[in-house]
């Protein structure tokens, strides 16, 4: 009988984990399908993402405040309506003008009837919608009380992406898109480095699907992470010699957001594996933006602002014999 028990529960977590990963490709799909209705017979194939953390921070303010009431705000729709007022350049962005905007909204207008003048809403609310479509919304996070114990969840609502670096942990940074890069040939960085300390946790910005783990010349030991929209590619490089990853981590894994990945070092630039190659130990942080999966073009964006934008929620972990955990865990609805 006891074996018959195991059997029979090793039968339901594979049935599980086979329904689980079937609700991520749907997901895919579909994301990807909504994304080439919404840009088009031609999908779009340049994004510059300059959304200051200053107006993304206001923009949710208005999203949370306006859930409730009779006329919701989304927040992602006020930034595309002043990115097409800005020209994309959100250096021009005053709070005043998103307060008009917002009055407009929750006077009873539409977005439709707010954009109609707008010639280049549409792109930037695509663009925007592609950046940022995973990082606010429903989950809920396990309360203090109940830590230790049978976990209790409180349901909450915002801004459900997390930093990627772990609460506690000081890290420098400045916007380095596109700085000049030499190893292996002249390129552009396309991405943002973080400086801190080897060992310093990695966080998954958003609950997303393992893609690629392993060695890479240039990033050393790295992660790739998909999105369940299929929209966002998160890459987490220079990770550390001799204990990259979390422990578990693997391939086509659904991770969610705010859990540990892996760990800060300084691995790369080397074509023998495991090896320090970096002068100084960084997360390299890197998204790239996927409008068509039969597409050559890679969409990479500046992240500085991101990152900013999502220092306010940062996970906290907890140490256990070197290797950390988050300490609230969390669920997020990923059918």
């Amino acid at each position: 009988m006891r074996w018959e028990r195991l059997r029979r529960k090793k039968v339901g977590l594979a049935v599980a984990s086979m329904m689980i990963c079937l609700s991520v490709m749907t997901r895919l799909a579909s994301g990807m399908a909504q994304l080439r209705q919404t840009t088009g017979s031609k999908p779009l194939t340049w994004v510059d993402f300059g959304v200051t953390a200053a107006a993304m921070t206001d923009a949710l303010g208005y999203d949370i405040a306006s859930r409730d009431t009779d006329c919701p705000i989304d927040w992602i729709d006020l930034l595309a309506c002043l990115g097409a007022r800005y020209g994309g350049d959100f250096h021009h962005y005053q709070k005043k003008h998103m307060e008009a905007l917002a009055q407009r909204l929750q006077g009873g207008e539409s977005i439709e009837s707010v954009t109609g003048d707008m010639k280049y809403y549409d792109y930037y609310s695509n663009a925007y919608q592609a950046v940022l479509g995973g990082l606010a919304g429903e989950y809920s996070l396990q309360t203090e009380e109940s830590l230790g114990s049978v976990p209790v969840f409180a349901p909450q609502y915002g801004l459900k992406g997390y930093a990627p670096i772990a609460q506690g942990y000081s890290f420098s940074h400045s916007d380095d898109f596109c700085a000049a890069r030499s190893f292996g040939f002249k390129r552009e960085h396309l991405g943002h480095d973080l400086f801190g300390v080897v060992g310093t946790p990695v966080i998954n910005v958003e609950t997303c699907t393992v893609q690629v783990l392993g060695w890479n010349r240039y990033g050393g030991w790295r992660i790739g992470m998909r999105s369940l929209d299929g929209r966002r590619y998160y890459y987490y490089a220079h990770l550390r010699s001799g204990h990259p990853y979390a422990k578990g981590l693997q391939e086509g894994q659904l991770v969610y957001a705010g859990e540990v990945i892996g760990y800060m070092g300084m691995t790369g630039y080397s074509d023998k594996e495991d090896f320090n190659g970096m002068q100084r130990p960084h997360l390299h942080f890197g998204i790239q933006l996927i409008f068509d999966e039969a597409s050559r073009n890679e969409i990479w964006i500046d992240t500085y602002e991101l990152v900013k934008f999502l220092n306010r929620h940062r996970s906290t972990v907890e140490n256990h014999d070197g290797e950390f955990t988050r300490r609230y865990r969390y669920y997020e609805t990923t059918e």
